[in-house]
């Protein structure tokens, strides 16, 4: 911004964003679980550079509009990826609405709430780690279950086949594997507690 006084020229102000400081853990944690970032803003080029270098993306886009945004996302389906869109914006809600899961930060702009999948309450990143977190935990917790269940019931009916299975010795499979699969459940429950509020410096890893 330049500044004048009477049409005479007085200097100029740089006015920047700052990196939120949860950003720089919750990062690491995305990337430690293998997720691939990138950035696309309609920002100009320095400004998304510069953040860019900071939280070490690799790939960035930047002066980028709504449908540049929404292109980018279709040519990454294209190409088979998995896409989480996170944003905040007006300018967000067509990338967010197109992605697989689109993730909306909760003080975002209402169409981008309107657009998304997921809406996070406040605007901390950490919620976002805690929200995979939890995601995968669940999946790999229904999976093992719905497969124990496969399993439990192949054996009873082969047990039944082979005249080896009273329903005594059926009720009793039947609601022990039933007790097993109920506490596997509730392993869960510690990661609905967990708090991902993890403030960190940069990352000195290139």
């Amino acid at each position: 911004m330049f500044v004048a006084l009477e049409d005479r020229y007085l200097g100029a102000l740089h006015v920047a964003d700052e990196v939120r400081p949860e950003a720089f853990q919750a990062l690491r944690d995305l990337r430690e679980m293998g997720i691939h970032t990138m950035i696309l803003s309609g920002d100009n080029e320095a400004s998304v550079r510069r953040v860019a270098e900071q939280l070490n993306f690799k790939e960035y886009g930047s002066a980028m509009t709504p449908e540049d945004k929404h292109a980018r996302i279709l040519a990454l389906k294209a190409a088979r990826r998995h896409v989480a869109m996170i944003g905040d914006g007006v300018n967000d809600a067509p990338a967010l609405s197109e992605a697989h899961v689109g993730i909306a930060m909760g003080s975002g702009a209402d169409v981008a709430l309107e657009s998304a999948d997921i809406m996070l309450i406040g605007n901390n990143l950490a919620r976002l780690v805690e929200t995979i977190r939890i995601a995968r935990q669940c999946r790999r917790t229904i999976m093992m279950n719905f497969i124990g269940t496969i399993a439990v019931d192949a054996i009873g009916m082969g047990l039944a086949f082979a005249g080896l299975l009273s329903p005594i010795l059926a009720a009793l499979i039947h609601s022990g594997s039933e007790v097993i699969f109920l506490l596997n459940s509730a392993t869960l429950l510690p990661f609905f507690g967990q708090s991902q509020d993890k403030q960190s410096g940069p990352d000195p890893k290139p």
